[in-house]
């Protein structure tokens, strides 16, 4: 992948999660007087946004450091072991920052 075509999915990427996360931490439910099967209810729900949030703003930061990496010239080389990152790969999650091989190292020690 060519580094503008990089650069507008990572950009439209950016944008879409910014959405997603302004959408995420919309004001919170107001109390009012419920069941307690409607509190468990809002508790799991509350549960559930947190970890999409999570999810979100950890992908916001991996598609900035790609940003960043296209910048500094680095993009497509794997940041621990500098092995060009695989086109297929980029294809599928521009921001990836790792070759296949460094990625299921760093999954393994998790």
């Amino acid at each position: 992948m060519d580094d503008t075509s990089a650069r507008e999915r990572l950009k439209k990427m950016l944008a879409d999660l910014d959405r997603s996360i302004g959408v995420l931490r919309g004001d919170p439910v107001s109390v009012r007087d419920r069941s307690a099967a409607d509190a468990g209810s809002d508790l799991s729900d509350a549960d559930r946004a947190q970890a999409m949030l999570t999810v979100a703003t950890s992908h916001r930061r991996a598609v900035l450091d790609a940003l960043k990496r296209l910048d500094e010239g680095t993009y497509g080389r794997c940041v621990d072991c500098g092995h060009p990152v695989p086109e297929g790969r980029l294809e599928a999650r521009p921001e990836a920052a790792r070759c296949v091989q460094c990625q299921g190292k760093r999954e393994r020690r998790r």
